[in-house]
């Protein structure tokens, strides 16, 4: 397999042009191959996890929405609720369908290189607090964080608490449980391996009052997922 494709942007391509809904492939060390369909990607409100939709209710004012994909949230913010949307990604493909779908301000651009922006609200959906893949990197996270919002922005995102898999075994390891390495394929397409971070919201919470946020846990899903809601102490 072919090594530093654009895997995202490749199959978000595939389905837009073309239909074509072959699936995205989640590899893992620790884990069974998993899927993701293509076609979830391009979901409506309606269609979305009862979590996704109350973070969209909840955006107000400048929204940054990282990690847009291909676009299904900043759309619905631009178009429903009129908000001022700027839709980020590192994937070049994702952005340029985010562009044709309609999405005004889409750019392909990694969060931790964004300078002299503020913004209102920062949206971190399906677990998008993974990209900051270990948890030694949280405080860089907070930091920079701190630097994007305006006077009462928050931060939305969503995780997991993945406690659960290990079936109330004792964990004896120094690698937290939340820390993930993952690849994904595509047709013959591999990425290669990156570190991938889910939080349980009790550590979130402990890391934010570290770094001189709030954390309030919004809403608990079905799955061991949650929203949560950060807000710079003052």
């Amino acid at each position: 397999m072919d090594k530093n494709k654009d895997i995202f942007g490749t199959a978000i391509k595939a389905f837009f042009k073309e239909n074509d809904k072959t699936d995205i492939i989640v590899h893992s060390p620790d884990f069974d191959d998993d899927i993701i369909p293509v076609e979830y990607l391009f979901r409506n409100f309606d269609e979305m996890p009862k979590i996704e939709q109350e973070a969209l209710r909840l955006c107000h004012g400048k929204v940054l929405d990282v990690g847009c994909g291909a676009g299904s949230h900043a759309l619905y913010l631009q178009n429903k609720k009129d908000s001022q949307v700027k839709a980020i990604d590192t994937s070049k493909g994702a952005i340029e369908i985010v562009k044709k779908r309609g999405v005004e301000n889409a750019t392909y651009e990694d969060f931790f290189n964004i300078r002299n922006e503020k913004f209102d609200t920062v949206l971190m959906l399906m677990n998008g607090i993974g990209i900051v893949g270990q948890l030694k990197n949280l405080q860089h996270f907070f930091e920079h964080s701190k630097s994007l919002l305006n006077e009462d922005g928050n931060i939305l995102l969503d995780s997991s608490d993945l406690i659960y898999l290990f079936d109330d075994e004792i964990i004896e390891s120094e690698k937290y449980y939340g820390e993930f390495e993952f690849s994904i394929s595509y047709k013959n397409q591999k990425a290669d391996s990156f570190n991938w971070l889910y939080i349980d919201p009790n550590l979130l919470q402990e890391y934010a009052r570290a770094n001189n946020f709030h954390c309030e846990i919004l809403r608990k899903g079905s799955n061991h997922d949650y929203l949560a809601c950060l807000t710079i102490m003052k």
